[in-house]
């Protein structure tokens, strides 16, 4: 899948794969090799084959380090990609995921193994704190679902209202479900270059205009945070906001990380787009929405897409910017902002169309 996503890339941005010379990609011990799928595709010769362990948390990460050796001059064409089976290979609960991190033997004596419940943590605290209700939860996954449902790759489409929501069955509460993303198989490839080659090619050329990270407490789920309420994106944001002179109202839409709908309902307040806590009613009065504030996840995200680590949301970014997106194009879409990860460690970049 690494191999077929980075030649679909390829063909796409227009450059052959003799010219790639860096492959870069982030996995958890589930992933095909950066030098591996480099040969498979027919580049031979790489100045820069990265492997970076790691969840979604870094699915920001991984492109600002391709990003920063091609401006660093150590590659001049870079393919990130990150493939993995996350429905039918290596699933979370299991003796091997648990192996897979040091601080989880200490965590799986209590049965505390899951995304779920360390999210689940964090969900508890925002209803203690801001008073979040179900319902609030529930408009995040209808908005996102009704996205989905102009997809065709997305993987429900169905539409999506309160009563089948909360109909749904507990996971870990607060979460139900529908309010956790989906398990799959898949894999994304982008490429990334100089700007000076990418006006020669093809596509609308798509740069990075903003970028800020936070790993907070070492990225550790087990071992506390310092205020469960809010996320990584509370350090992240400043960092990104600080790189930029561009802010919240620049962006057009926003491809928020959505593993669950508490990560969503902790970075849409923490990166701007409304007061911390109001959330729920962000989405309730449709101002995540075509015609609202911002369009968040138009491809229906990781809730109801698929889950490909968060790099999907950056497939969807670049082609909103291109005007690519089909029936469910944001009008006039110049500025993306693109978060990843949930809990203590993620980060943030905006990406802008050059014109």
């Amino acid at each position: 899948m690494a191999a077929e996503a980075a030649r679909r890339a390829l063909a796409d941005a227009g450059i052959p794969a003799h010219e790639v010379d860096g492959v870069l990609d982030f996995h958890t011990n589930d992933s095909a090799a950066a030098a591996d799928v480099g040969r498979a595709i027919g580049a031979l010769d790489l100045g820069v084959a990265l492997d970076l362990s790691g969840g979604g948390n870094i699915a920001v990460t991984v492109v600002g380090q391709a990003v920063a050796a091609v401006q660093a001059g150590h590659c001049t064409t870079a393919v990130v990609f990150r493939s993995f089976n996350g429905r039918s290979g290596n699933r979370y609960g299991t003796k091997a995921s648990i192996q897979l991190r040091s601080d989880m033997q200490f965590a799986a004596l209590s049965g505390y193994v899951v995304p779920s419940m360390w999210l689940a943590a964090f969900g508890q605290r925002q209803r203690h704190v801001y008073g979040v209700t179900d319902e609030d939860y529930g408009h995040i996954a209808i908005t996102t679902r009704r996205h989905a449902v102009a997809n065709e790759h997305a993987m429900q489409r169905k539409p999506l209202d309160m009563d089948a929501y909360l109909a749904s069955p507990w996971i870990n509460e607060p979460f139900r479900m529908l309010d956790c993303c989906l398990e799959t198989d898949g894999a994304v490839a982008l490429v990334i270059t100089t700007l000076d080659r990418a006006k020669d090619l093809p596509q609308t050329p798509i740069r990075v205009v903003g970028f800020g990270e936070a790993h907070t407490n070492g990225g550790s789920w087990t071992g506390g945070f310092p205020d469960y309420s809010e996320m990584y994106s509370a350090y992240a944001a400043k960092r990104l906001w600080n790189s930029t002179d561009l802010r919240p109202s620049d962006m057009d839409l926003a491809l928020m990380y959505d593993c669950f709908t508490a990560t969503t309902f902790a970075t849409v307040g923490d990166f701007g787009f409304c007061d911390k806590g109001e959330t729920g009613a962000f989405y309730a009065e449709g101002r995540a929405t075509y015609g609202g504030d911002v369009v968040v996840n138009p491809h229906g995200g990781l809730l109801s897409e698929g889950y490909i680590h968060g790099l999907n949301h950056h497939y969807e970014a670049v082609l909103q910017l291109r005007a690519q997106a089909g029936v469910r194009q944001v009008e006039n879409a110049t500025n993306a902002l693109v978060t990843a990860g949930a809990g203590p460690g993620g980060g943030a970049l905006i990406y802008q169309a050059v014109r």
